[in-house]
C-alpha cells in the first residue's frame, strides 16, 4: 500500500513560515467572539422555527437526522457557556418530538442515525428524565452484545457514533460502553480497508474506496477536509468524557496530537483549509466545515493544556478570523459550507453565497468551534 513519506526538514519548514505569517494578530475579543456564534445561530433558528418539520431534500426525511444531529451539538455547547432558555427549549421540544428515538429506532446500527443521542444525553444530565435514555441504551447495548465491530466503515461515523459512546459510559458509569467505542474505533483505523489512518501522513483516508492507490489529480491521496474534521472532532468530544485513566485514553489523545501537527501543514495563507487537504488545485477554495472542526480541536487542545497556547493560538486566531470576516452574512447565513457527500468534488460550487443542499451541520461546526474560541484566555 503506498504510504507517502513526509521529509521532516520540509515539515518544520512549512510550520515554520505558518506560524511566522500568524504571529502578531490580534487576541480574538470575547464579546465579537460571541456575537459571531450568536448571530448565525439566530439566522438558523428563526429559519427553521418548526424544528419538526421534516428535510425534502431528494426525499423526504425526518429532522432527527445526522445532519441535525450536529447541529444540536453545537447548540448544546453554546447553551453549556450561554444558557438561554430558547435554546434549551429548542433542543428538548426536538428531542420530546422525536420521542428521545432515532429515525430507524433503537435496532439501527447505523451510526448516522444515532448521532441524535448525543444531544438526548446532554438533556439528560440537565433534567435527569430516564425516558430520554431509553431508546440510547437500548441501541448501545444491542451493539455491545454484538460481535460485528465493523459498522463505522466510513470515517464520517465515527463523530456520528464514538461520543455517545463516551458520554453514556460516563452518565452511566458503564466501562462496557468504553470497551465497545474502542472495538469499533479501532477496526476503523486499523482493519478496514487495511486501516483508514494513515500514520505516515497523520490524516484519514474516507474509506476504502479511497485508500491507495487512489490519488487525487495531483498524485497525492485523496484526504477530504471533513471527514478528518469528523474524526479529530470525534477525538475531542471523547477525550472530553472518558477520564483519563480510561485503558485507551493515550491511544485516542496520540492520534489527536498526530492529526494535529498535519493538519497545520494544510492551512492555507488565508487561513481556511480546502476540501483537499493534499490537492489545494482539486476543487480547492475556501471551505467551513473542515475549517471550524480544525478550529474547535485546535482551541480546545489550548483549553485543555494539550496543545501549546502560544503555538496554536495565530493558528486558530487566524483561521476564526477568516470565516468570521469572509463567511458570515450580514443575516447570519454561512457562507463556503461545502454541502453533503464524501470527497472534494461532491457539494460544489462552494463559495459565499452557495446554498449547500443541508445547512444545519455546517452550523453545529460552526457553534462548536465558536465556543471553544470563545473559552480561549
Amino acid at each position: 500500500m503506498k504510504r507517502r513519506l513526509i521529509l521532516p526538514y520540509l515539515f518544520m519548514l512549512c510550520f515554520s513560515l505558518n506560524i511566522f505569517a500568524v504571529q502578531g494578530q490580534k487576541k480574538m475579543d470575547r464579546k465579537e467572539t460571541l456575537d459571531a456564534v450568536l448571530k448565525v445561530n439566530k439566522y438558523f433558528m428563526e429559519k427553521y422555527a418548526d424544528y419538526t418539520a421534516t428535510s425534502n431534500v431528494g426525499r423526504v426525511r425526518p429532522s432527527n437526522i445526522w445532519t441535525r444531529g450536529v447541529y444540536y451539538e453545537g447548540l448544546m455547547e453554546l447553551y453549556s457557556i450561554y444558557p438561554k432558555e430558547t435554546f434549551f427549549d429548542y433542543a428538548y421540544g426536538w428531542s420530546e418530538f422525536h420521542k428521545w428515538n432515532y429515525r430507524n429506532g433503537a435496532v439501527t446500527r447505523n451510526a448516522d442515525d444515532y448521532c441524535a443521542g448525543q444531544t438526548y444525553i446532554d438533556l439528560f444530565r440537565l433534567t435527569e428524565d430516564p425516558k430520554q435514555l431509553v431508546s440510547v441504551k437500548a441501541n448501545l447495548n444491542m451493539l455491545v452484545n454484538t460481535p460485528q465491530n465493523d459498522d463505522w466503515d466510513w470515517i464520517d461515523a465515527i463523530q456520528m457514533g464514538m461520543p455517545v459512546f463516551a458520554k453514556l459510559g460516563v452518565t452511566m458509569n458503564e466501562p462496557k460502553y468504553f470497551d465497545k467505542m474502542w472495538d469499533m474505533y479501532e477496526c476503523t483505523r486499523n482493519e478496514i480497508g487495511g486501516g483508514l489512518f494513515n500514520l505516515e501522513d497523520g490524516l484519514w483516508w474516507r474509506d476504502a474506496d479511497f485508500v491507495p492507490p487512489y490519488t487525487e489529480p495531483n498524485g497525492e491521496d485523496c484526504y477530504w477536509s471533513r471527514g478528518n474534521g469528523w474524526v479529530y472532532a470525534a477525538l475531542v468530544r471523547v477525550l472530553n468524557e472518558i477520564p483519563k485513566d480510561e485503558k485507551h485514553y493515550q491511544q485516542y489523545l496520540s492520534d489527536f496530537k498526530i492529526m494535529t501537527e498535519a493538519l497545520v501543514k494544510c492551512q492555507r495563507k488565508d487561513g481556511f483549509w480546502n476540501a483537499s487537504l493534499h490537492d489545494p488545485k482539486n476543487y480547492g477554495g475556501k471551505e467551513t466545515t473542515g475549517t471550524s472542526l480544525f478550529i474547535y480541536g485546535m482551541a480546545w487542545g489550548v483549553n485543555n493544556g494539550i496543545l501549546d497556547k502560544d503555538v496554536y493560538t495565530p493558528i486558530i486566531n487566524k483561521a476564526w478570523s477568516a470565516i468570521v470576516e469572509d463567511a458570515i452574512h450580514d443575516n447570519g447565513f454561512l457562507g463556503f459550507v461545502q454541502g453533503t457527500g464524501k470527497e472534494p468534488k461532491d457539494g460544489q460550487p462552494v463559495t459565499y453565497d452557495s446554498m449547500p443542499d443541508f445547512e444545519d451541520y455546517g452550523i453545529g461546526c460552526f457553534l462548536l468551534a465558536g465556543v471553544e474560541v470563545y473559552k480561549m484566555k
